[in-house]
């Protein structure tokens, strides 16, 4: 009896500790997912949730850019830790990882929604969106929703749609609603089409409209045509001491430089570069810096025309220019590119070094893209200068992945550039590197090559 008594015991004993294990675990596993400021401090890294888009978050020339992303990086630097980017594909997938402890918290306009009240905290600055009608500026632009009727509105399927639909209704019909369904045409295609007078009008968020302005000046997106919705950034409800701190830093961070600089670079500083002529036709000069060109462009085999050529679209030549994203000097390198290449920390508008570091830049791409003929690697190379490496290589995978030739760039793999602001496509599986405004670097290859040949028949070798 003493013996089965004992051994009861001891079974006892082992499964409360066993059970206490089971229950610390949980207990730990709940602390991770539910961790607070704190817990971010201590470990030194805030992960924070977002999507690719133009306004959020995307890479440019290999450097990580989009507004929501610099205001992450500034919050971050606030609390003393490093940033982490984990990438969602829609809101649903943002709300889910950030309950499952996937991130500390979602730096994106996250509609604020009686849905979600139970489970986040809305948190940072509040912003107010709304859908804008993008038509171009003109004698008489459309001024109320009523002088929509009879008008012909160009918009992809989805929530422009639908807001037209229901308010066609509320105004009794007659607005021509036209559904693009061409996978290959996004919203800012179509605010593209709008600006060039292929499409009379569209429909975005006011974020997106505004940011396209900065491209296109002859836009008009002063017309709203939905009810305004506030977004803001969240967290979970078991994280209020990091929602205080989010709250605390935008109100103070609201008049600071860096979020100033931010705005200006996303919202208001021009992206088209003015362009100027030849210098002298009759003396056979492009630029100031033939002589830069000619004395480099042997480094890589490249005819000095077309380095001016690319000179010519970054900068206009001008070497103090610097870029909305931040690029510097005659050949309009990144920060980080520019340190990599060996130019020395303030000689950015030095054109010697400038050209000197974009030559070093050509040849490190260039033997990124060995496998292809020289004339036809020659469009990858400018391609990539102006995107990215990593950008191209999606364009290729989704090439190759639709049946195109991955190694051709005109009518092949530059159609798939443009599909990297299209969602369905940056968030296919092949792709690396995600969002990309694609238009810029279509273009960008088309004028220079196009430049080249110019120069190639009125100025000599």
């Amino acid at each position: 009896m003493k013996t089965t008594t004992t051994t009861f015991l001891i079974v006892f004993l082992c499964l409360c500790c066993l059970l206490g294990c089971r229950n610390k675990q949980r207990n730990t596993t709940l602390e991770e997912v539910t961790g607070d400021l704190q817990q971010i401090k201590d470990s030194g890294e805030l992960v924070v949730l977002t999507m690719y888009s133009s306004t959020s978050y995307f890479m440019y020339r290999g450097q990580d850019m989009g507004f929501q992303y610099e205001l992450s990086e500034q919050f971050a630097k606030s609390l003393g830790v490093k940033l982490r980017i984990v990438v969602a594909k829609n809101v649903n997938e943002l709300i889910e990882k950030l309950l499952a402890g996937e991130g500390d918290m979602i730096a994106y306009n996250l509609p604020i929604t009686k849905e979600w009240k139970d489970s986040l905290t809305y948190c940072g600055e509040e912003i107010i969106t709304h859908q804008v009608i993008v038509q171009r500026t003109g004698a008489k632009p459309l001024t109320d929703v009523t002088e929509l009727i009879g008008k012909d509105i160009y918009v992809k399927p989805g929530k422009y749609y639908d807001r037209l639909v229901n308010l066609n209704e509320e105004l009794g019909g007659g607005i021509h609603i036209h559904k693009v369904t061409n996978d290959s045409i996004t919203v800012e295609d179509l605010i593209t089409q709008v600006s060039q007078g292929k499409v009379p009008y569209t429909v975005a968020d006011n974020d997106i409209a505004r940011l396209n302005t900065t491209y296109y000046p002859n836009l008009n997106i002063k017309l709203s045509i939905s009810f305004d919705q506030r977004a803001s950034w969240a967290v979970r409800k078991s994280s209020p001491k990091l929602a205080e701190a989010a709250n605390q830093w935008s109100k103070q961070n609201a008049t600071s430089p860096a979020y100033t600089a931010s705005m200006k670079r996303y919202f208001e500083i021009s992206k088209d570069i003015p362009l100027s002529p030849i210098l002298s036709l009759r003396e056979g000069k492009i630029s100031l810096f033939d002589n830069l060109f000619k004395k480099y462009a042997t480094e890589i085999d490249w005819d000095w025309r077309l380095l001016a050529s690319l000179a010519y679209t970054e900068s206009n030549f001008d070497t103090t220019a610097v870029s909305w994203a931040g690029a510097k000097g005659l050949m309009q390198l990144m920060p980080a590119t520019a340190r990599a290449m060996g130019v020395p920390e303030g000689e950015e508008s030095n054109p010697e070094e400038s050209v000197k570091a974009a030559v070093k830049y050509i040849s490190i791409t260039s033997k990124s893209f060995s496998s292809i003929p020289y004339n036809e690697r020659l469009k990858f190379v400018l391609a990539s200068y102006n995107a990215g490496i990593g950008h191209i290589q999606d364009a290729m995978a989704l090439a190759e992945k639709y049946g195109m030739d991955k190694y051709v760039w005109n009518d092949n793999v530059e159609k798939f550039i443009l599909m990297k602001s299209n969602e369905e496509y940056y968030t296919d599986s092949v792709c690396k590197f995600g969002y990309f405004r694609g238009i810029e670097t279509y273009n960008f290859v088309r004028d220079i090559t196009a430049r080249f040949e110019t120069y190639k028949e009125k100025i000599k070798k």
